[in-house]
């Protein structure tokens, strides 16, 4: 097969560009080979692919910076990447844009034990944080399944969660400060080590604001002591109808458990075979719940919650008897997205939000848009908040397998608006949900969310095509930005 002939005008302009970048970073921090290249083509939504026309790799917030004013200045795109992990498509290059990766802000400069605050680059890995606190009996609670892997830079653009967000929350829930390095280079700071910052939520504002208003270079992050106990109990049912009514019932009674996740009988058989975690494969639908706390309380909690999944039919509960088994049943969950990846060549992981009540309707619709597109589909969620994450089965080397796949996706996530839901619960919108935007927010709610983005990125250069259906130039929107290189804002402390 006769290859294309390469683009004279490309080529040229990727080695000016990377002349230019090399000036401003130490070592071999810029990639503009295409085979090196190759590796920042997608994020962990792997159904999009494209090549940047570079990616560069700075070690501080100081090149960050130099690299954003030139940028600015020559008017190059930017796509801000972590660890390439996330779901929706955010970190998807740009032919004409530079990906820049901040993996290598990957130092812990403070650990806080007195004021419970840990303080890192935005590289530093979720688990990291934990693994460095850990010996002196303290951790950070929100874990993504990636957490092994996923950049805390990249949980604060997503507000990624993870299985104990029920009790301990999202990102947001967690975070105290950012450092931030907005388009023209300026470093700011927003929040402390104080739980409340006073005046306008900025701090809200760039939680989950999926790379569009500025670049995280530094997070600040509380940490909680480790609990004097914890226990995780499997309960098996022979319904999703079942599993879903306990998961009701266990709130109802007002039991908080550090965390409730649901997985369905392909999930379940697929991650037993994949770790061996003991879970029970004749079931139709685990919970896995986990209680922490004193002792006393934890073993009250154990009590009722077992007597309340017996009440809605499980036909299995076993309880961890030591921490390796607790970790274990644990263990099978977050290896479920790979062990499902087992059962076909390719699958497509959905995120959307409902209202607890309504997962039986929902799991039963699912259910049923399966049996009517021809595809398979294992169920892994977030049951104590809602947060479903189905993994649609199919086979990019079947022609239109992908766009049904796509096409059962889309009809997924309207039903969750249907039922009073949201589209996404931690993986953010990226350029996957970009198009279901106006199922939630009216056009005047788009454009408002627009003046926000122009007033930190006037020029539209952060992660463009990202999050909005149509992206509106800032000066059809009425400018909310201040001109001579002042802040958005009098509160964004010039650092």
């Amino acid at each position: 097969m006769e290859m294309p002939a390469p683009d004279h005008r490309i080529i040229s302009r990727r080695r000016q560009i990377a002349r230019s970048l090399r000036r401003l970073v130490r070592g071999e921090a810029v990639i503009d080979r295409a085979a090196e290249l190759s590796a920042y083509e997608s994020d962990g939504l792997t159904a999009y692919r494209q090549m940047p026309l570079i990616t560069v790799l700075p070690a501080d917030r100081d090149e960050v910076a130099a690299i954003l004013r030139y940028c600015a200045h020559e008017g190059i795109k930017i796509v801000p990447r972590g660890a390439g992990t996330s779901l929706s498509g955010g970190a998807l290059p740009l032919a004409d844009g530079i990906t820049l990766g901040l993996a290598r802000l990957n130092r812990i400069t403070d650990i806080d034990i007195a004021n419970r605050t840990v303080t890192c680059g935005s590289g530093v890995t979720n688990l990291a944080i934990s693994t460095a606190v850990g010996g002196r009996g303290y951790y950070y609670a929100p874990d993504p399944s990636s957490q092994v892997a996923c950049t805390i830079g990249g949980n604060v653009a997503e507000n990624a969660g993870g299985v104990h967000c029920l009790k301990y929350g999202l990102t947001t829930n967690n975070l105290l400060a950012l450092e931030l390095v907005l388009m023209g280079g300026e470093v700011v700071r927003l929040g402390g080590k104080q739980f409340d910052a006073a005046g306008l939520d900025l701090l809200g504002a760039m939680t989950g604001s999926e790379g569009l208003l500025a670049i995280v270079t530094e997070v600040t992050v509380r940490i909680l002591k480790t609990p004097a106990r914890a226990v995780a109990f499997l309960a098996g049912f022979d319904s999703l109808e079942n599993a879903a009514r306990c998961v009701s019932e266990v709130i109802a009674a007002g039991i908080i458990p550090a965390a409730m996740e649901m997985m369905d009988g392909p999930a379940i058989r697929a991650a037993e075979a994949y770790i061996g975690a003991g879970y029970p494969t004749e079931a139709e639908a685990l919970l896995i719940i986990e209680a922490d706390g004193p002792q006393a309380e934890v073993a009250a909690a154990s009590a009722r919650i077992e007597a309340i999944a017996r009440r809605a039919g499980a036909t299995t509960f076993r309880v961890s008897g030591s921490e390796a088994e607790r970790l274990a049943f644990w263990a099978g969950r977050k290896a479920a997205f790979p062990a499902v990846g087992r059962l076909a060549p390719d699958y497509y992981c959905m995120d959307g939000t409902i209202p607890r009540a309504s997962l039986p309707l929902v799991l039963g619709r699912i259910s049923e848009m399966s049996r009517r597109y021809g595809l398979a589909v294992a169920n892994v969620f977030h049951a104590g908040d809602g947060n479903l994450h189905p993994l649609i089965l199919y086979d990019a080397n079947k022609d239109g397998e992908l766009r049904q796949a796509e096409e059962f996706g889309t009809e997924i996530l309207r039903l969750c608006v249907e039922v009073g839901g949201v589209l996404t619960g931690e993986h953010g919108v990226g350029v996957e949900k970009r198009h279901l935007m106006a199922e939630v927010f009216t056009e005047d709610d788009l454009k408002h969310q627009q003046r926000l983005k122009c007033a930190f990125d006037p020029d539209g250069l952060l992660n463009p095509g990202k999050v909005f259906p149509t992206l509106h130039r800032c000066a059809e929107l009425g400018r909310l930005h201040v001109h001579g290189g002042q802040l958005p804002h009098p509160e964004l402390e010039r650092f």
